[in-house]
């Protein structure tokens, strides 16, 4: 008895001791190496779980005796298939950390580095996912009734595996979604998308749901499927810089050169512009007023919009202060005014060629003819 006790506390001082010297080297080394670091940070706790069952079994293996030695073995050497998962794990995310560690985001043109970062993400939960099923699977085959119910599941495999598709079609459905967004381009971590008439960054890509954190801080979560069916926005695929418009609807006497000198200054004074497009242009003259649009340029979404409402505010602020003239107004025409049940023309400051027609005598048999002779008003 006393053998074994001595055999289980060494066994156990040994892994203790041998654990924290590796974990104290690979922490000093960590000062000069982000793989080191994260390993001394994340496989420090399942390290010493692996090494203090290993101990714990070498000890039963070698001391122990009795009909409870069997069980005991059995439930020491599950716990150390399910910690060796952990340790696992741990480790893929270390190397996955690691990786990212390596590729800048913070840089003006991102898109490779934000595609890499999306497919490290994903990567890294399926490998979870697959390491904790094959540790589950793992578990499940050191029973011997768990083994022999297992060959009968093979043999039926084919319609379990088509009762199990149509029962989780959706989250199936979502999962080869998810794998394709990371390896297809199409969405990524970090760009800036409208969805559902929102407008946001992505925040999260899982292998069933997409966060879009949008501007007014909330969070819009929709099934990755969605990205797959449903078109969406998206202003920073190809390049982080855009254009965008300022439109407003102003009078016809606006001086428009001078609104375009104004815009060209206004853009100069600011650090939002990035110095590629700067554009005024009249859009249409339609009705009562003139559409001026306003084109210009910045560096990403963010500074795109504050540029706008600057453009915005500061061409409405000129045109307010020098040429209040040129803001948005409606004329309405002196009508014709009967006097003594009569029409009476009002002058005409023009040549008689201001008439449908004409004043000739040609233009005078046309009126006769499509209008008909003239009909006297009948009084009050």
């Amino acid at each position: 008895m006393l053998a074994a006790v001595l055999t289980f506390a060494g066994s156990l001082l040994v892994a203790l001791v041998v654990v924290t010297l590796v974990h104290r080297v690979i922490r000093r080394i960590g000062r000069r190496s982000d793989l080191f670091a994260g390993l001394a940070r994340h496989a420090h706790k399942p390290a010493v779980a692996v090494a203090v069952l290993v101990a714990v079994q070498f000890s039963l293996g070698v001391v122990a005796r009795g009909d409870w030695r069997p069980g005991l073995l059995h439930a020491t050497g599950i716990a150390l298939i399910l910690a060796g998962a952990w340790l696992l794990a741990s480790l893929l995310v270390v190397i996955e950390d690691a990786t990212l560690a390596r590729i800048r985001v913070d840089v003006s043109d991102n898109r490779h580095a934000r595609r890499v970062h999306t497919q490290v993400t994903l990567v890294r939960r399926v490998t979870v996912v697959v390491v904790g099923v094959l540790a589950a699977a793992a578990v499940l085959m050191t029973f011997p009734s768990a083994r022999a119910a297992g060959t009968s599941i093979l043999a039926s495999a084919g319609v379990i595996g088509a009762i199990a598709a149509l029962a989780a079609q959706s989250l199936l459905g979502n999962v080869f979604a998810g794998v394709q967004i990371a390896f297809s381009d199409a969405v990524r971590l970090d760009d800036v998308v409208v969805v559902e008439k929102q407008w946001g960054r992505i925040e999260d890509i899982t292998l069933t749901y997409v966060v879009i954190h949008l501007w007014d801080d909330r969070r819009l979560i929709l099934p990755t499927s969605y990205f797959m069916k449903t078109p969406f926005e998206n202003w920073t695929r190809t390049q982080s810089a855009l254009l965008g418009t300022v439109e407003l609807d102003l009078d016809w006497t606006v001086p428009v050169e001078d609104l375009r000198q104004e815009l060209r200054h206004a853009m100069e004074g600011t650090d939002l512009w990035d110095g590629r497009v700067c554009v005024l242009q009249v859009t249409d003259a339609v009705g009562s007023f003139v559409r001026v649009r306003a084109l210009v340029s910045a560096s990403d979404a963010g500074r795109l919009w504050d540029l706008r409402c600057v453009a915005r505010e500061h061409l409405v602020a000129w045109v307010r202060s020098k040429h209040p003239s040129a803001l948005p107004q409606v004329r309405v025409r002196d009508l014709p005014r009967a006097v003594n049940g009569r029409v009476v023309e009002q002058p005409s400051n023009g040549s008689a060629d201001n008439r449908v027609f004409g004043d000739s005598a040609d233009g005078q048999e046309r009126v006769q003819a499509f209008s008909g002779p003239e009909q006297p008003v009948q009084p009050r």
